[in-house]
C-alpha cells in the first residue's frame, strides 16, 4: 500500500490542480548497532524485488550523504525513490478537488450513529439531523474504536501521542528525511525542519488499557523503551466521556470536537539534543513551532480496511498507527474500491477487521 501511495502522491498535483508539496527527496535511517543494522538488512533482503533502490549504507557513504556529522553510525539504509508531501498543503488541495467533483463536506457536523433497517446501514444520525444513504466509510481516526463501541462493535486501538516541532528557516546538511533511533528530521517548505524523538511516543493510560490490553503484550515486549507511559489527566477526560448514548442525546463527538493534546517539551527537547549532538549545525536551530497528535494504534500496528461482517454497509478506514498520511491516496482509493465492490488497488487481506477476532 505505501508503494501505490508513493505512485499517487506522484501523479497527485496534476489530478487536483494544485501543488501538494511533494518531493521525491528520498528517506534515510541510520543506526548505532550491528543488531540494529541486522534488522535493516532482512527488510532490504525481503523487499529487494519491488524496492530495488533501497541500499544499505556504509559509515562513509551516510558522511557523504548527510556532510557534517559527529554521530558514530553502524550503517544504514537509504530509498532514493522514497517523497513526502506537505500536509495543510495536500489537505486542503485534496478536498477543494473533491468539492470541485461534486463531493460535499459538512464541518462542525458530529455523526452520532448509524440508521439501520432489518440490519443494514440506511443512513448517518447527524447532530443537524439524519442523511440518508446505503453506504458508510468510517474514516473516524482515533474515535472510531468509541463510535463503534456505541453499536456494540468492538475495535482495537489505543492511543499514544507524538510531539513535533519545527525549527525556523536555516541551512542544514540535508534535503534527504534522516531518521536515527532516537531523532529524526526533514526538511519544510518553508526552509525549517520538522524534528521529532523517533524514538519515544506518550502513551497515556486509559480504561481501554484494562479492557484490551493483553492484545499489545508482543508489541509492547519488542517496543517497551519507546513507550512513555503516564497516568494524567487524559485518563480523566477519557473516563468522563460516555461509551453508550442515544441518537437524540449529545455524543462525545460534540463535547469534543477537536482531540488536540499539547506537545511534550521534554519529548522535543530530548529530539533536538540528540540531533544537535549527531549535527552539531543544529545548534543554530529555533524553534518555530511545537504541537503534538493522538494516534491510534492496532495490535498489529497494520490499519482496518473493510467492511464489517454483520452490518451490510459499513466500511472501515481507520486505525492507522501513525502511517495516516503518508499512505492515504492508496489508503482512500482501496476503501472507495471495497465500498464500490470495484477491483481494490492492492490485496485487502492484510487490513481486513476481522484478522482480530
Amino acid at each position: 500500500m505505501a508503494m501505490a501511495a508513493d505512485r499517487l502522491w506522484q501523479g497527485m498535483p496534476e489530478r487536483v490542480g494544485k501543488t501538494v508539496g511533494y518531493r521525491q527527496a528520498g528517506i534515510m535511517f541510520i543506526v548505532r548497532t550491528a543488531e540494529q543494522m541486522a534488522v535493516y538488512e532482512n527488510w532490504q533482503q525481503s523487499v529487494k524485488d519491488y524496492v530495488p533502490e533501497s541500499r544499505l549504507l556504509t559509515p562513509n557513504e551516510i558522511a557523504q550523504q548527510v556532510p557534517g556529522g559527529q554521530g558514530v553510525w553502524a550503517g544504514g539504509i537509504f530509498t532514493s525513490s522514497d517523497g513526502r508531501a506537505e500536509p495543510t498543503l495536500a489537505s486542503s488541495a485534496i478536498a477543494q478537488a473533491a468539492m470541485a467533483k461534486g463531493a460535499v463536506i459538512v464541518e462542525n457536523c458530529a455523526v452520532r450513529s448509524l440508521s439501520l433497517a432489518a440490519g443494514k446501514v440506511c443512513g448517518v444520525v447527524t447532530e443537524k439531523g439524519e442523511i440518508r444513504c446505503e453506504q458508510v466509510l468510517l474514516a473516524a481516526g482515533l474515535w472510531s474504536r468509541r463510535f463503534l463501541g456505541n453499536m456494540g462493535i468492538n475495535l482495537p486501538t489505543l492511543p499514544v501521542v507524538c510531539s513535533v516541532l519545527r525549527t525556523q528557516p536555516m541551512e542544514g546538511p540535508t534535503d534527504i528525511a534522516v531518521g536515527a533511533p532516537d531523532f529524526s528530521f526533514r526538511k519544510h517548505q518553508d526552509g525549517g525542519f520538522i524534528i521529532t524523538q523517533r524514538g519515544a511516543l506518550d502513551a497515556p493510560l486509559t480504561l481501554d488499557h484494562t479492557r484490551i490490553g493483553l492484545r499489545y503484550l508482543p508489541t509492547l515486549r519488542s517496543q517497551r523503551d519507546a513507550l512513555r507511559i503516564r497516568l494524567n489527566r487524559y485518563f480523566w477526560q477519557d473516563l468522563m466521556l460516555p461509551r453508550r448514548w442515544r441518537n437524540n442525546r449529545i455524543s462525545p463527538f460534540e463535547r469534543v470536537r477537536t482531540m488536540d493534546p499539547a506537545p511534550n517539551p521534554d519529548l522535543n527537547n530530548e529530539a533536538l539534543t540528540n540531533l544537535r549532538a549527531a549535527w552539531p549545525v543544529f545548534n543554530q536551530a529555533k524553534i518555530e513551532q511545537a504541537w503534538a497528535g493522538m494516534i491510534d494504534i492496532t495490535p498489529d500496528t497494520n490499519p482496518v480496511i473493510g467492511a464489517v461482517d454483520g452490518v451490510p454497509g459499513l466500511t472501515l478506514a481507520t486505525g492507522f498507527s501513525g502511517h495516516g498520511f503518508g499512505t492515504s491516496p492508496a489508503a482512500g482509493q482501496l476503501a472507495a474500491d471495497l465500498v464500490m465492490n470495484a477491483t481494490p488497488l492492492v490485496d485487502p487481506a492484510p487490513y481486513r477487521f476481522d484478522r482480530f477476532k
